[in-house]
């Protein structure tokens, strides 16, 4: 059998290239940042290489680094779930998905209980931090992702259509200067999520209003904020209709009665050779089943 690393080495290393910072690494691994680097420099040492770029204050992952990752990473994340299989006595499945927040809470937490209803061994470890697409296969098994398309090179399947639904607050629609023409848009802020950059130009365009400039425009990224500073009278955003029915707020209301499809879609997505793996496959056929 040919010699390997310490797998404490191997632990720091993929910690530090995932959180991308040996004090956080350090602190996820209760080890001091000296100890830490003394493991990452051990595992450099033992394949021959750096696999790090030493900035000022920050450490990334070089092109050797990088390979090293994508080669070791489903596999020690593949000893950790047969670990905690054994420690635990029970045949656990585990699956990390990343998943945008708004959506979690308003549709994929209230049907969780179906789904460990349908696969009690299947448990969640789930990620709301932003680019979850390009972390596939590097600490995520699959992704739910707000997007126009989906990289041909990923498995993907489109769980949902919508519309655009301007969405601001009641007052805003019953006070003393009502809005009640798109063009009245002008004279306020539009909010724009960050993963739907075009709604509000697909929404001016399909009305026939390519001129129209609104007072301002504020970007978030995170629908759950958006919706809370639109009921504040913030401003007005251009959001899912989906977004305003599971919100059930009744601050809320929709502006105009117009339909416009939106050139994003919810979808499910991992890489190819992950929908081989049992959790990964497991939770897309429940999930299509789910959103069909």
């Amino acid at each position: 059998m040919r010699r390997l690393p310490p797998l404490t080495a191997i632990e720091a290393f993929v910690q530090v290239a995932r959180l991308g910072s040996v004090k956080a690494a350090a602190e996820e691994l209760a080890l001091s940042s000296p100890a830490l680097s003394r493991r990452v420099q051990a595992l450099e040492r033992f394949v021959g290489r750096p696999l790090f770029e030493r900035r000022h204050q920050a450490i990334v992952l070089n092109v050797e680094g990088e390979r090293f990752l994508d080669a070791i990473a489903p596999q020690i994340d593949a000893l950790s779930d047969s670990i905690e299989t054994l420690t635990s006595g029970v045949d656990l499945l585990r699956l990390r998905l990343g998943v945008p927040s708004l959506f979690a809470s308003q549709r994929l937490l209230p049907l969780l209980p179906d789904l460990r209803a349908h696969h009690p061994s299947l448990h969640l470890d789930i990620d709301t931090a932003a680019h979850s697409l390009s972390r596939l296969g590097d600490g995520l098994d699959a992704a739910i992702a707000l997007a126009r398309e989906i990289d041909p090179a990923l498995f993907s399947h489109r769980l949902d259509r919508n519309r655009i639904f301007p969405i601001a607050a009641r007052a805003l629609v019953e006070g003393p200067s009502p809005i009640r023409d798109p063009a009245d848009l002008a004279h306020v802020t539009v909010l724009i999520h960050r993963d739907m950059p075009d709604s509000f130009n697909a929404f001016r365009e399909a009305m026939g209003l390519g001129d129209l400039e609104p007072q301002a425009t504020d970007y978030y990224d995170s629908g759950q904020l958006m919706l809370d500073a639109a009921a504040q009278g913030l401003g007005v955003a251009f959001m899912h209709e989906s977004h305003l029915t599971h919100a059930h707020d009744g601050r809320l209301v929709r502006l105009f009665d117009a339909d416009i499809e939106s050139p994003y879609s919810y979808w499910f997505a991992c890489r190819p050779r992950a929908l081989e793996t049992r959790p990964v496959r497991k939770f897309h056929d429940w999930l299509v089943g789910a959103f069909a």
